[in-house]
């Protein structure tokens, strides 16, 4: 794109400028007027146009700060092209603290939308409009649903090259090749000729400083790729991660108290003994084994299952030994980040 200006909604942001702006998204029924926040960095030289979503899920957290502090970076200063920021897709659903909309649909199931459609509906297809058909790029921002946490990982459709290169770029240790879902947000994107990538850290509900600080730096990793931040601002060239080759959640053959005894992000061996599911006098337990050699990318942090629960998240990897010493680098990276981080 070669004009460096952009209209979302009747207004227009011109080169140089900063907005946010409402997009409305209609009424409560308390006749109170709801709208979805959007912040447009316009740079003064024309260039892409990346759009960086949070909380399409309203209760996934980690990406409403870590677009907090995307947009505190002084280098925006700088910026070419247009960077289209909406911390909160799902108002509905964030202050409610839930996953999906009043009318318990799923955004993230529910794209392109439809203006005549379901809430859900009409809040995809106001996205798709205004936002995502303005753009050259996304990024969507996630965490694992509720008492699930996930290592810092992309998700992305690697059969598009423009895509695979993103995904590699974004500079967390391990991608996921995942198939597009009906109805997501990647499937719209993808529909539009647009290279979108899925970036999942954290568990829903809370604040994960390792994953947020990982986001954060994924996305200026991308900014600088695609030029639209200068390279000699980047810090270092992030290491080349591992792809996944498939994965599969692990399940509770029992319901029980869970205890687990392998953490986020280990290399476990076939048959690794990963946590114990017991009565809550200790009578009977049943230990959870791991059923092929793998990274453990998901956890469940809930103590208490029912049979058919997912407790561990295990994908596989040619290279395993290399990935399970890359995620040892990662962590200590953003370990002595955070340690070193003055209290406020």
């Amino acid at each position: 794109m070669t004009v460096n200006s952009i209209t979302i909604n009747g207004t227009t942001i011109n080169a140089g400028q900063r907005v946010t702006l409402d997009l409305p998204l209609g009424k409560l029924y308390t006749h109170a007027p709801l709208s979805m926040p959007v912040h447009v960095v316009c740079g003064k030289r024309p260039g892409p146009r990346l759009f960086v979503s949070a909380a399409i899920h309203g209760d996934e957290l980690n990406g409403v700060e870590i677009i907090r502090r995307l947009l505190k970076a002084k280098s925006l200063k700088k910026l070419r092209g247009v960077l289209i920021a909406i911390p909160v897709v799902n108002v509905h659903g964030l202050l409610h603290h839930s996953r999906y909309l009043p009318d318990r649909r799923d955004l993230n199931r529910s794209f392109p939308g439809s203006d005549q459609g379901s809430l859900a509906a009409r809040v995809a297809h106001i996205f798709v409009e205004q936002i995502v058909k303005q753009c050259t790029h996304g990024i969507d921002l996630h965490t694992g649903a509720i008492h699930r946490s996930n290592l810092p990982q992309i998700r992305a459709n690697l059969d598009d090259e423009a895509t695979a290169h993103l995904a590699r770029v974004f500079g967390v240790p391990v991608i996921l090749n995942a198939n597009i879902r009906d109805g997501s947000l990647r499937e719209a994107s993808a529909e539009l000729g647009l290279p979108m990538l899925l970036y999942e850290a954290g568990e829903a509900l809370r604040f994960d400083e390792v994953a947020i600080r990982a986001g954060v730096r994924g996305i200026k990793n991308v900014l600088h790729d695609l030029d639209m931040l200068s390279s000699s601002l980047r810090q270092k060239k992030p290491n080349e991660p591992f792809v996944a080759r498939s994965s599969n959640w692990i399940r509770a053959s029992i319901s029980g108290v869970f205890r687990t005894l392998a953490p986020l992000g280990a290399h476990v061996q076939k048959g690794k003994l990963l946590g114990v599911i017991s009565d809550p006098f200790g009578e009977t337990e049943h230990d959870v084994i791991a059923n092929h050699e793998g990274i453990i990318i998901g956890t469940n942090n809930l103590p208490l299952v029912n049979e058919g629960d997912a407790l561990f998240h295990l994908a596989r990897f040619r290279e395993i030994a290399d990935v399970a010493e890359m995620i040892d680098e990662f962590n200590d990276d953003y370990d002595e980040e955070v340690s070193d981080r003055p209290v406020i």
